[in-house]
């Protein structure tokens, strides 16, 4: 199977996305992302998604030349409206002075709004900790999960992420998870290839437990943990919709597919300094948390796999089957 560099992933995703109308910035902001996700083994969230991405430039979702607005309501509470156009370059905007303000001031806020999937939003919280801070990341998405005991999706699988700071410029641990079993992306990708999914991931639309990934798709996911999966979803939803100024998951268009308006969805983030609300006792608790979960047979830190894979990957390169990379150089403009 071809090989490729992330780098080379990257600068081909960027010139397929200019190519489709998204401008330098949004172009540059989610290629760069769409790779992080290839470098850390997570296939659902990266080249998968950049024909969907490029039809929606194309088909009006989103807005290629959107030109992300900052604002600053009050002194820690940071937004950025993303005017339509890609999550990545919204964040990428607001995440400086996220960073600055919550180590003046010990903990900021940053609202997105009217934007779109941010991809991995491990992704995100990721350059929080590498910056020395805790971060916090909610994303909402377009409703996929029904109320415990209902059928009718009201609210989407919802990610939140958590990443700590390793004190050495990196992340110590992070954590991303859905509100739904398994991250929708997981049922498209196998609903493409024909694959069945597991029993337990999704509901057909008569509520009933399914293994076809396309019945999967027109029902709804199952969450997480029952009831208390609802209450995660509902959870991110506050944040990323409510607090954000953004459209609730029930009144979003599919991320997936042509139909529909921009999902002017929301994210939002917290960064918080850990020194200033521990009294500089963070990194000895963090230890003994950190020492507790190794000492335990079996156990791991979460992110541990998408740490491995990001090792392997940079030595070995992105392994690309011959239809994805054909994929890649047609929408960049190099194919046949």
């Amino acid at each position: 199977m071809p090989r490729m560099t992330v780098d080379a992933i990257e600068t081909l995703a960027a010139a397929a996305l200019r190519r489709h109308g998204a401008s330098e910035a949004q172009a540059r902001a989610l290629a760069a992302g769409l790779a992080g996700a290839e470098r850390d083994g997570i296939r659902s969230h990266g080249l998968m998604y950049l024909p969907v991405y490029c039809e929606h430039l194309t088909c009006g979702k989103v807005v290629g030349g959107a030109e992300p607005v900052f604002s600053r309501p009050a002194p820690a509470s940071l937004v950025v409206d993303a005017g339509s156009g890609f999550a990545h370059a919204a964040i990428d905007l607001g995440l400086p002075a996220l960073l600055d303000t919550a180590r003046s001031q010990g903990i900021a806020s940053l609202a997105i709004r009217n934007s779109y999937n941010c991809g991995i939003l491990a992704y995100h919280t990721e350059r929080i900790a590498e910056a020395g801070l805790v971060g916090l990341g909610f994303t909402n998405a377009p409703a996929s999960i029904a109320p415990w005991g209902g059928r009718r999706a009201v609210l989407g699988t919802n990610p939140w992420s958590l990443a700590v700071p390793d004190g050495k410029g990196g992340a110590r641990f992070v954590i991303d998870q859905s509100a739904s079993v398994i991250a929708k992306s997981e049922v498209i990708k196998r609903s493409k290839s024909g694959e069945a999914i597991p029993e337990g991931w999704a509901l057909d639309a008569e509520g009933k437990p399914t293994t076809d990934a396309a019945a999967g798709l027109k029902g709804t996911m199952v969450p997480s943990g029952g009831y208390k999966g609802v209450g995660a979803a509902l959870l991110v939803e506050v944040f990323a919709a409510c607090l954000a100024g953004a459209t609730p998951g029930i009144q979003a268009s599919p991320f997936s597919g042509p139909a529909g308006g921009p999902p002017k969805t929301g994210q939002f983030f917290i960064a918080l300094a850990p020194d200033i609300s521990s009294g500089g006792a963070f990194a000895d608790r963090l230890a003994v948390v950190v020492e507790a979960l190794g000492a335990e047979t079996g156990g791991r830190l979460p992110g541990g796999r998408r740490a491995a894979a990001r090792a392997r990957i940079a030595s070995e390169g992105v392994e690309v089957d011959e239809t994805t990379e054909a994929m890649l150089l047609r929408l960049a403009g190099q194919g046949a």
